[in-house]
């Protein structure tokens, strides 16, 4: 049986992924920075029928519940085949770039940039002994250069400085690891689950959850074959996926 350790999965997309992935036969180790939240969304999955699951507690910007989460993980397993990096924030508004405080973009590097280094860092020696390791990190469009400087875009007025240039250098950062790792079995690719209605957008969001969490797991079940080092939006893409950087 694979086994996949999703972070911040107690709810929204992340939880959705979970829910996919059981159901294709996954063990998932289910992260959530609350132990409570985590085991709480546990039972619901196990309420479905979906049993090989269980809670992680796990703050991606907390190097020591990190740590301790590999330590947690590696008693259980010595093996993991799927890495989903999906605990983000959005930092709040407004983001404007002259008065945005350095609180705001510390914050929120630290979960969406930082924390995916730390977890993606400490995880790596148990990704390294599965035979076709995948790491999916959940980014945005938001995070494509090209298209904030293309007025014609639908989102060219949805500007922010903090967490849009988060999801630029989480891009950077898996263009990096995914060229590092290029002559391995490894699939890396960072996936844009699309702007959907969860708590993180306060329901705003046009897309479901559903969609979402399979955009995300198309990409952690790729196969020997699959792209590894693509930024892939398909709200902003149907057709392919493929955005500019």
């Amino acid at each position: 049986m694979k086994k996949a350790l999703i972070t911040g999965a107690n709810k929204s997309i992340g939880f959705e992924a979970a829910r996919q992935l059981l159901q294709q036969g996954y063990y998932v180790y289910l992260g959530s920075r609350s132990l409570a939240n985590g085991q709480e969304a546990v039972e619901k999955l196990k309420a479905e029928g979906l049993h090989e699951v269980e809670a992680i507690q796990l703050d991606v910007s907390d190097p020591e519940s990190v740590k301790a989460a590999r330590a947690a993980v590696g008693e259980k397993t010595e093996v993991l085949d799927v890495l989903i990096n999906n605990a983000g924030i959005n930092g709040g508004r407004p983001q404007n770039a002259l008065t945005a405080s350095l609180e705001q973009f510390k914050a929120v590097y630290e979960t969406n940039v930082f924390g995916v280094v730390l977890v993606t860092q400490a995880f790596i020696d148990l990704l390294q002994k599965s035979p076709e390791p995948r790491i999916v990190n959940v980014t945005s469009g938001m995070g494509s250069l090209t298209l904030h400087n293309d007025p014609t875009w639908k989102y060219y007025h949805n500007k922010g400085a903090v967490y849009h240039s988060s999801k630029a250098a989480l891009n950077m950062y898996t263009v990096v690891l995914a060229y590092e790792l290029r002559d391995t079995a490894f699939k890396v690719n960072m996936v844009d689950p699309g702007f959907t209605a969860t708590d993180f957008n306060q329901h705003r969001g046009t897309g479901t959850v559903e969609e979402a969490g399979k955009r995300v797991v198309k990409y952690a079940v790729l196969g020997a074959n699959g792209p590894t080092g693509k930024f892939v939006s398909e709200e902003n893409n149907p057709e392919t996926g493929d955005i500019p950087w």
